[in-house]
């Protein structure tokens, strides 16, 4: 197992890095909230973060899913293996969480973009990291309340739907922190640029929808970006999300 690189960027709170994806973990005295999960192989990874911050499975008071692709939703089936933890996403994402459809990019986008630098890699390094797998959380549901949840850091579920029909952030008021799973991310290794940035429009069940979602995080008044890729960002999110619009209309 690769050592996960934890990363703490505010008060009780971390973004981890395992398989060219990251989670969010957030601390409050013993208890734990997870923030996605990475693929299915980082699960050792997933562990590993948690006893990196003093903490255990058993202590992960629910797991919050921004969205659910493969690369963030893999190694919650391990996790629920060892523990019962809670799964909540935003309700129009429960069908995909149950494997009732999926939204996501599969070998016939990628396959025609293998020709692009660090496609072919990145397809390599993911399909080994379990990629290819059809993953499902039959136990996740809604959020139990609206604003923010009982949990750890107090997150406040965002919709940001476009990335896929439930995308969702989390916002952390009391530390300035915006979890931004794929609406928002700072790096690819599809991707030649670095800073905040948008996927590629194949990554995106609905790529017009993730750009009007941009509006739904300006007005937040946070300074640190936990992105699902790439590198935590400080800076206030308006700001990111200019630097983002910018980069669309050069491409």
């Amino acid at each position: 197992m690769k050592t996960p690189t934890v990363t703490q960027v505010a008060d009780n709170t971390y973004l981890a890095s395992g398989t060219a994806v990251n989670w969010t973990l957030i601390t409050d005295g013993d208890a734990v909230t997870l923030i996605d999960a990475g693929f299915p192989a980082d699960l050792p990874a997933v562990e590993e973060s948690l006893r990196m911050i003093g903490h255990r499975i058993e202590q992960v008071a629910a797991i919050l899913i921004t969205h659910c692709h493969v690369d963030h939703i893999g190694s919650i089936p391990g996790l629920l293996r060892r523990a019962d933890i809670p799964v909540h996403v935003a309700p129009p994402e429960v069908g995909f969480a149950h494997g009732d459809y999926r939204e996501q990019a599969g070998p016939l986008d990628v396959i025609p973009n293998l020709w692009r630098p660090g496609f072919l890699t990145w397809t390599i390094r993911i399909a080994l990291a379990g990629a290819m797998k059809h993953v499902r959380v039959p136990t996740a549901t809604p959020f139990p309340r609206d604003g923010a949840l009982d949990l750890p850091g107090k997150p406040v579920p965002v919709p940001t739907p476009g990335h896929t029909s439930g995308h969702c952030c989390y916002y952390l008021p009391d530390v300035g922190v915006l979890a931004t799973g794929d609406t928002l991310v700072t790096g690819h290794p599809t991707s030649q640029t670095s800073g905040p940035q948008l996927l590629m429009p194949m990554f995106s069940h609905d790529h017009p929808a993730t750009v009007a979602a941009l509006d739904t995080l300006e007005p937040l008044a946070a300074d640190t970006l936990l992105p699902g890729h790439g590198i935590p960002h400080r800076g206030d999110i308006r700001t990111a999300v200019s630097q983002a619009r910018e980069r669309l209309a050069t491409h």
